[in-house]
């Protein structure tokens, strides 16, 4: 079937997308280890410096409660990303993006099925690792009830805005920004208070902190593990901000895209 006899939305066409990575994923051991090594690493390193905390007095004590949850909370959107990322730089490793944009495939379908990838990456990698740290530390990551549900929407819509703005940057770049999807996210580490409060940073830096998704959620972590109060208003703050942002993504990968078509760039994709 041609691009223009094709129906204009297809489940099929986007199951056949995730299906092909799945594929490659299973098929693959190092793959599957990588997806969990470094979440296991992570929560085996500060485990253990919140057991040290822990057995301190006063402030350093409380906070220590906060570590193993931000380290997980931050995994979801690292790993969100990264999941989002891969997909679709299998598709740029291989030399077949210039084959899909000539297929029936739509943009929204190609979008949905590294979406769908996405989460199925963040599940076996982070998942697994929440268990462990119930059972080698005592930290029940699922406690957090249904506010967990609000920390892993935001995160999860942030991580594939801030994916979709990779994609486009190396559509258009070629491999040569590559490099942006692994570093990307390192830039919002410590503008999102992920470890510490964000009265922590400079008054001129706030404000601008304030306007990253991510904050909100790091900060209402803090509110429901510290305080046992959960911050529905920060909740909603970072959700209008996700839908912000992956508007503008989503507007930004479609120029980008346009562009790397003019220029010709698809078909050299893989120099």
């Amino acid at each position: 079937m041609s691009a223009a006899t094709s129906p204009s939305f297809s489940f099929s066409r986007i199951f056949a997308m995730v299906m092909r990575h799945w594929y490659l994923l299973r098929s693959s051991w190092p793959r599957l280890l990588e997806l969990i090594y470094w979440p296991l690493v992570q929560m085996v390193m500060w485990g253990f410096l919140q057991s040290f905390m822990a057995q301190q007095t006063g402030a350093l004590a409380m906070a220590a409660g906060t570590f193993l949850a931000a380290v997980l909370l931050w995994d979801i959107l690292f790993r969100g990303q990264l999941g989002f990322s891969f997909s679709f730089l299998e598709e740029m490793w291989s030399r077949n993006l210039a084959n899909l944009m000539i297929s029936p495939l739509r943009p929204i379908e190609f979008v949905l099925s590294m979406i769908t990838m996405s989460v199925i990456r963040l599940f076996i990698g982070v998942v697994p690792v929440t268990f462990l740290a119930m059972f080698f530390f005592g930290f029940n990551f699922w406690g957090l009830g249904i506010a967990l549900g609000a920390f892993f929407a935001n995160l999860l819509l942030t991580s594939w805005a801030i994916g979709l703005l990779c994609a486009g940057l190396v559509l258009r770049n070629g491999l040569g920004a590559e490099g942006l999807t692994w570093s990307i996210m390192f830039l919002f580490l410590p503008l999102t208070c992920v470890y510490y409060p964000v009265a922590t940073l400079p008054v001129w830096l706030q404000p601008i902190s304030w306007t990253l998704p991510p904050t909100a959620v790091f900060e209402g972590m803090r509110a429901l593990v510290l305080e046992n109060v959960f911050r529905a208003d920060l909740m909603l703050w970072a959700l209008g901000l996700n839908i912000v942002w992956i508007a503008l993504a989503g507007w930004g990968f479609m120029k980008l895209m346009h562009s790397s078509k003019r220029m010709g760039s698809l078909l050299s994709v893989g120099e």
